[in-house]
Formats: structure tokens, C-alpha cells, sequence
């Protein structure tokens, strides 16, 4: 296809952007109409770029490149694959259903323009095939969501903000170093200095110590961004105070860019050094798994309760990444999307009560079932997609992680596998007591479910459904990707996984 259909993805919303900054400030209709407008258009070209893709394909596609700085070598390279696939439809549904159903109640103007300037940058960061041009996107991501949470968020949103801004900009120096270098020291093997991931990758051979180095100035960029603990102590205090549009955002797609990133640029890039560094990072991965549901299941605070279960599920995702089996990986894929639509639709409705009673204090809410039905039944099946019961989306990847991350990784696994038991706890007993009992005074005026909360919510609930009773579509699609990455790893390194007889997977 030579239409530039993943260029069009990143301009629109830039564009968008830029003309939600020139309208007046008097014509705050046309603010959110020209913001909608452009995250819908971005989210019709995303749904595009799905039908245009070919699902047995295992190669990069709808490849866009041209000369940026040639001196450099660093160019517009665009392209997808099955591991971002679903990352950039994911992207291109969530900002119109958030732009559309979550109100910032002020400066409706500014939050727009930085959140259809957030969009821009989570998509170019998920087509970039360019190291510079990567660096350049996740770059601008960490901008509109600092101002996001800053301007829009609670009591302590500076504080939240500025440690976000700090940890992820200490992040982002070792990978700008790390791409200076691996550009730089790639030029032996591909005769002119060049930043394109796909060359280097292919072509460029490191020696084991350069390499493991170069691995761990991207590595620890991405482990900020997922956040791994040790480095996850920034997530819960910006998940809280950020504005619920940001905490849906944040969930959804831009924790993403750090599971994403250890995948295409770590292990692809360096697969010797992922090999070698594999026990530290499914131990960190198992640790964080444990402490996310151990300390989730100590809070107080609805909100923070959420924003530490993506510390534990996002554990999972890079259990499977560095389990380096095909079934493991794919699992990892699955559950990049299923955390981002099950995490995101959690937010929404912890900001709905917040917005209805003016607190997300666990010990203040009781009995909202018995007055909120329906809002009930959403909240809970969102919440078992969240722990990952079978039928629900959260399943299938999880799932996958596990019985693929078995063969390689097996006392990783053993251990992890306690954080399902730990999830379920922590889930169930805040739903538990929020939703249960006889609603006291405060609560028993606590308002159902609207429609246009109702259809804002239609989505996450169909997909989640879909996707846990169906996922052969989205699988066939990840798995051609896959399986050729398991092949480069083998090729580079030392490592040989594990074949999987037909009829056991």
C-alpha cells in the first residue's frame, strides 16, 4: 500500500492539536467537537490499518520510509507487525471514548490539545521502526501527560507530576545514550551510520559485554516506563492524582510503551544480552507480581488499589517476555491489550463513583449494589476480567504466560502464579466492600448508571467478552511475529526454545 496511512495516524491528531490551540477560547463547543472529530478520524485510520493488515504475514507492514537526516542516517521509518497491531488500534479507540465520555471540568481547551498531543506521540511511538525517531516520540509522550496531571489532577498532582517527569526523563538518558552508541558502533557492520531498528537488528553484531551494556541503557528506560520495581514507586501516586481521563490513558496505552519496548528494542535488538540477562528480569518481574497484589490488597484508597494491580499484572507481561517461548510471548502480546481495556474501564468507573460521592475512600462506600445494579454488574465484570476468570479477556493471556513460560521458567512461574490467588483477593474483598452490605446514609442516594456512561463503557465490556470467549483473530495475527522474533533470538544467541508438539498448545 503506498498510501502513508501510519504517517496520517501521527499528523491527524498533531493536527487536531494544533487547531484545538487556535480556537477561541469563547467556542468551547467547537473545542470539543474538533478534539472529537480528530481522535475519531485517528481511530477510523487505526481500524483501517487492522482490515489492510495481513495476518500471515510475519514481517513489518504499510511501511512507510523517507530521508529525514540523511547525514545521520535517520529517516521517517514507519511500520507494523502482529506485536503492535493491536497497540495502535488500542490507542486509536481509547482517546475518542475518553476525549467523549470523561469531562475534565475546566480548560477544556488545553486538556484537549495536550491529550490529542499525547495521542500523537503513544502512536508514533508504537510505528517507529527509526531509533531517533522512537526516542523523539517517547519523548513527547511524557510532556502532555505531565502538564495532564499536573493541571487536571487532585491535591498532590504537582508532587505526582514532577516524580513521573523525574523518573521517566532519568529513564529516557540511558536510552538516548544507548542509541547514540548502538547507532554509532553499528556502522562496521552496516557501512554508513544508521538508526534504523530493522538494519541494525538484522545486521549488526556487538560483542557480548557491548552488547549487554547497550541492552541495559534501553532496558532501564523501558523498566521506568512499565513500570519494574524496584522503579514502580512513581505509578500509584501518579495513577491517583492524575485527572480519571489521564489514569485511563496511562493504563491503557502509555505503561505500553514500556512492556512494548523491552520486547522490540531489547530483545529484538540485543538478543544475546536478553538471553544472558533473562533471571534478573524474571525475578524482578515475579517480585513485582507479588508486591503489586500484597500492596494493592493493603489500600485504602479505591484508586490506589487499581493503580497497584497494574504494577502485578503488568508483571505478567514481562514474565512472558522473558520466558522467550513462543506461547509465553504471544500470551505477553494478548495481555498488553487486555490490561489496557480492563484497567482502563476500572479507572473510568473508580472516577464515576468518585464523581458521585467525592471520595474513593474503600471504608466510605458500602452497600452500591443494592442501590446501583447495573453500575454494579459493570464494575464486576470488569473486576473479573481483572483477575482473569475464564471467558473474560484478562484469561487468555495470562493464561498463555504461564503455560509458555512453564518449559523456561518454571520456579519464576511456580512463584508468580500465587499473584492469580493474590488478585482475585484483592479484587473481590474491595468489591466486596464497596458493593455489598446496606448502603448508610451516604450512599443510599448513590445514582445508577447513566446511559451515556452506559455506552461509554459498551465498548470495554464487548471487547472484554469478545476477546476471552474469541481470540483466535487477534492470535493469529500475533503469532507470525512471534514466532519470527523466537527465530532471530535463536539465530543471534545461544538460545533454543522449547518446541511445542501440535496438540499441546
Amino acid at each position: 500500500m503506498d498510501f502513508p496511512i501510519l504517517t496520517l495516524l501521527v499528523l491527524v491528531p498533531v493536527a487536531g492539536s494544533l487547531l484545538v490551540a487556535l480556537i477561541s477560547n469563547r467556542q468551547p463547543d467547537l473545542v470539543k467537537i474538533t478534539a472529537l472529530l480528530s481522535s475519531v478520524l485517528t481511530a477510523g485510520l487505526s481500524i483501517w490499518v487492522l482490515t489492510a493488515f495481513e495476518k500471515n504475514q510475519d514481517g513489518f507492514q504499510l511501511v512507510s520510509q523517507h530521508p529525514w537526516i540523511q547525514t545521520w542516517g535517520i529517516s521517517w521509518h514507519l511500520g507494523i507487525d502482529g506485536i503492535s497491531i493491536f497497540l495502535v488500534v488500542l490507542t486509536g479507540v481509547l482517546f475518542p471514548l475518553v476525549i467523549a465520555g470523561v469531562d475534565p471540568h475546566r480548560d477544556h481547551k488545553r486538556y484537549l490539545a495536550w491529550m490529542l498531543l499525547l495521542e500523537a506521540g503513544v502512536m508514533g511511538s508504537f510505528v517507529s521502526l527509526d531509533l531517533f525517531l522512537f526516542f523523539v516520540f517517547f519523548e513527547i509522550v511524557l510532556v502532555p501527560m505531565y502538564f495532564l496531571i499536573g493541571g487536571w489532577g487532585y491535591d498532590d498532582r504537582v508532587y505526582a507530576a514532577t516524580k513521573f517527569f523525574l523518573f521517566t526523563m532519568v529513564g529516557s538518558a540511558f536510552m538516548l545514550v544507548g542509541i547514540i552508541a548502538t547507532a554509532v558502533l553499528a556502522k562496521a557492520d552496516n557501512g554508513n551510520v544508521t538508526f534504523d531498528l530493522v538494519k541494525i537488528a538484522e545486521n549488526a553484531t556487538f560483542a557480548a559485554s557491548t552488547g549487554r551494556w547497550l541492552f541495559f541503557a534501553f532496558a532501564i528506560a523501558f523498566a521506568v516506563k512499565v513500570p519494574l520495581f524496584p522503579l514502580h514507586t512513581w505509578l500509584p501516586d501518579a495513577h491517583t492524582q492524575a485527572p480519571t481521563g489521564g489514569s485511563v490513558i496511562l493504563a491503557g496505552v502509555l505503561l505500553k510503551l514500556g512492556t512494548y519496548g523491552l520486547l522490540r528494542f531489547g530483545v529484538y535488538l540485543f538478543p544475546e544480552a536478553a538471553v544472558w540477562a533473562r533471571p534478573v528480569f524474571l525475578t524482578l518481574a515475579t517480585i513485582g507480581i507479588l508486591w503489586g497484589a500484597i500492596a494493592a490488597t493493603m489500600q485504602t484508597d479505591l484508586k490506589r488499589l487499581v493503580a497497584y494491580s497494574s504494577v502485578a499484572h503488568l508483571g505478567f507481561i514481562v514474565l512472558g517476555t522473558f520466558a522467550l517461548t513462543a506461547q509465553a510471548i504471544t500470551g505477553g502480546v494478548l495481555q498488553n491489550i487486555s490490561h489496557g481495556i480492563s484497567t482502563g474501564a476500572l479507572f473510568l468507573l473508580v472516577g464515576m463513583i468518585y464523581e458521585r460521592r467525592h471520595t474513593r475512600e474503600i471504608a466510605k462506600l458500602k452497600g452500591l449494589q443494592k442501590v446501583a445494579p447495573v453500575f454494579a454488574a459493570a464494575f464486576m465484570i470488569v473486576m473479573l476480567s481483572s483477575i482473569g476468570v475464564p471467558g473474560l479477556n484478562g484469561f487468555v493471556g495470562e493464561f498463555l504466560v504461564l503455560i509458555g513460560s512453564f518449559a523456561t521458567a518454571r520456579w519464576w512461574v511456580v512463584v508468580a502464579a500465587t499473584g492469580v490467588i493474590l488478585a482475585a483477593l484483592y479484587l473481590l474483598w474491595a468489591y466486596q466492600r464497596v458493593f455489598h452490605g446496606e448502603p448508610d446514609d451516604d450512599n443510599r442516594s448513590f445514582p445508577e448508571l447513566k446511559w451515556k456512561e452506559g455506552m461509554l463503557l459498551l465498548p470495554f465490556i464487548a471487547i472484554i467478552v469478545f476477546t476471552g470467549v474469541y481470540p483466535k483473530p487477534m492470535l493469529d495475527r500475533i503469532e507470525p511475529s512471534v514466532n519470527r522474533l523466537i527465530e532471530h533470538v535463536e539465530q543471534h544467541s545461544t538460545w533454543q526454545a522449547p518446541v511445542v508438539e501440535e496438540g499441546e498448545g
